[in-house]
């Protein structure tokens, strides 16, 4: 009886080391809203993002509900960059001054020439998340920050994949269509292009599709497309009809079509 028991026992020991050493499910870490100090919102969306209840900026875009403070975007959206846009040029001879961030106008008023200053900023996560917002004002500063901010409020998302018939790789690293936009005299026209050919467009235009997580595409401009102003507006123009495209199933699985972020696989 005795060495039944012990077998007994050793086998009892042998069980709970076999469960204690089997790998548990790991579940998906949530990302939480980063906390701002200071911030107290205003509008009922603000709210449930301090409270916690949204976690996440695609239950506010999908749902198409106006994003009417920029710390929402600040919370929800980690790694967020900006940039300013060279839309203006110094004053020099001949027309020919550098480029500058800011355009500068004036109006002729009794009192004297009274100059306004107007700067375009782009903001995004290289992650399929991108916004572009102007703001003018009086002096630089004042016209630099609502330009940030109002990029942020503009905050849309795109879909990528591999729309090149070049390439066939299936991951999300151009457009998956040809896309065309115009504003004014300007009009813009991105097509799809192979893995490792680049941004072949305008350098301001690169900045935008840079910040939207787009790494290789052709382009075809028409117009003045000096107004960098009109080329931008109509770069943005393009980029939203991709997130009205639809697709099947069968071809988002051919070209890896990714909307917004992408979304890390769990093994």
């Amino acid at each position: 009886m005795t060495e039944k028991n012990k077998i007994e026992e050793e086998s009892v020991e042998e069980e709970k080391d076999v469960v204690t050493d089997a790998p548990k499910d790991e579940t998906p870490a949530i990302s939480k809203p980063v906390e701002i100090e200071g911030w107290v919102p205003k509008t009922s969306i603000g709210k449930k993002v301090k409270e916690g209840i949204i976690t996440d900026i695609d239950d506010i875009l999908d749902n198409g509900r106006p994003i009417m403070e920029a710390e929402i975007v600040e919370s929800l959206i980690h790694g967020l960059e900006n940039e300013l846009l060279l839309i203006g040029q110094s004053k020099g001879k001949f027309g020919g001054g550098s480029r500058r961030i800011f355009k500068q106008t004036q109006k002729k008023t009794p009192e004297g020439n009274k100059p306004s200053f107007c700067c375009l900023a782009v903001v995004g996560n290289r992650d399929g998340y991108v916004g572009v917002g102007s703001g003018k004002s009086k002096d630089t500063v004042p016209a630099r920050e609502k330009a940030v901010r109002k990029a942020k409020l503009n905050l849309f998302k795109i879909k990528r994949g591999c729309g090149s018939w070049e390439c066939n790789c299936g991951s999300p690293h151009t457009i998956p269509m040809m896309i065309e936009g115009k504003c004014g005299s300007v009009s813009i026209k991105l097509m799809p292009a192979p893995k490792g050919k680049g941004l072949c467009v305008d350098k301001e235009c690169q900045k935008v599709l840079k910040l939207a997580g787009i790494k290789d595409v052709w382009s075809k401009t028409a117009g003045q497309t000096r107004v960098k102003n009109n080329l931008i507006n109509a770069l943005v123009s393009a980029l939203k009809k991709l997130s009205a495209s639809k697709f099947n199933s069968k071809t988002a699985k051919k070209i890896g079509l990714v909307e917004g972020k992408i979304k890390e696989k769990i093994q």
